[in-house]
């Protein structure tokens, strides 16, 4: 910790001497949709109010923490901006490789003046952290399939009922998510879910539920895959982003349905790493305090159908950009799609990701 202060303290007080920008600036997000929505809400409008800044788009998010790791092995920073999931910004800020944020320095005041700490709330889950959505991982599930006679899922444990609802499943190359809804279909109450993962028998026995539907996956690795497997009919059900799903039925019109129950909620957002230099940092963080004000997070809800994670911009959300139809009913947080919701622990995850990750592999390869 106090080599980590002292970097931190050092990259801050070069911070505050330098005056001059950079002009190219690496941002990392996870591409397709939501890419796309970031780009129309924050990259576009930035480099038309800084002529002459030129955003450099990467889609490695998925692997954020292997490379950022790698980088700062190599002493070779060349990210400037990184979004990332709450529990991998997490173990990002706990190795040092995330700067430590000051919300109401950093971050602009809400438009009534509130901090933006106290407008980001409970979502500023880490020092290094700056909170953009709140987004669900569920499941989409084509409405024409033939061989399932009329019915259709409406609840998280038709992905392994088969029989019912025969056809290829389409699942995250990972274990989060996975691991705790098969313990759900095993019958773990929602609230001990976690405790039962935390020993060896508990993630064995979601391995083993897993195992029953095991021959009919297709893993998937980018959120982008599931939605392209169900419009080519390649899978019938599958789990990605509730936003690649919105975009999926509502602008590209597949016969496809959204299952919510179980959906997974959770939090995404941006980190910037250490060992920038000081023109890099000026200009990352002039563009921090434009993305995360109230109305530009409100505005990528235009685009996609995530929430915004300031509460000064929620009431803020109005209509698709190019549909014209109302974004708050396809948000993950709106109280019918939430009827049934787990609430996924980061905290718990950044603890047991790499040991949980490294049995989950071994057991896919077997």
């Amino acid at each position: 910790m106090k080599l980590k202060t002292l970097i931190l303290a050092g990259t801050a007080m070069a911070f505050a001497g330098s005056a001059a920008l950079a002009q190219d600036m690496t941002i990392v997000s996870w591409g397709g949709a939501y890419s796309a929505s970031q780009n129309n809400a924050y990259h576009k409008p930035y480099m038309e109010k800084n002529p002459g800044v030129n955003i450099i788009n990467d889609e490695s998010s998925a692997e954020a923490v292997a490379k950022l790791r790698a980088m700062n092995e190599a002493g070779n920073i060349t990210w400037d901006l990184v979004d990332v999931v709450a529990s991998d910004a997490i173990r990002l800020c706990d190795e040092g490789l995330a700067m430590e944020i000051d919300a109401d320095s950093d971050l602009a005041a809400a438009p009534d003046g509130t901090p933006a700490s106290e407008d980001f709330g409970d979502l500023l889950v880490s020092e290094c952290f700056i909170p953009q959505i709140v987004y669900s991982t569920t499941f989409g599930y084509r409405s024409d399939v033939e061989e399932w006679g009329g019915k259709e899922p409406t609840d998280i444990c038709a992905v392994f009922d088969t029989e019912t609802f025969p056809g290829k499943r389409s699942l995250e190359k990972r274990p989060i998510n996975n691991v705790e809804w098969a313990l759900l279909c095993d019958g773990v109450a929602k609230e001990d879910v976690y405790d039962v993962l935390e020993t060896e028998e508990g993630l064995d026995r979601a391995l083993a539920k897993l195992g029953t539907i095991k021959d009919d996956v297709i893993w998937w690795s980018a959120g982008a895959e599931t939605p392209q497997l169900l419009a080519d009919k390649e899978v019938v059900i599958g789990s990605t982003y509730n936003g690649r799903l919105f975009a999926l039925i509502e602008e590209q019109k597949q016969p496809v349905k959204m299952l919510w129950d179980a959906q997974v909620f959770d939090l995404d957002g941006w980190i910037i790493p250490t060992g920038l230099s000081d023109e890099r940092l000026a200009r990352v963080k002039d563009y921090i305090m434009f993305a995360t004000d109230t109305q530009r997070l409100a505005d990528q809800a235009k685009y996609i159908s995530y929430g915004p994670a300031r509460k000064s911009s929620a009431p803020l959300v109005g209509q698709h950009a190019s549909l014209g139809i109302d974004m708050a009913p396809h948000m993950p947080t709106d109280p019918e799609n939430a009827k049934n919701t787990f609430l996924y622990n980061y905290e718990w995850w950044a603890d047991y990701r790499d040991d949980i990750d490294a049995k989950f592999q071994a057991w896919l390869a077997q």
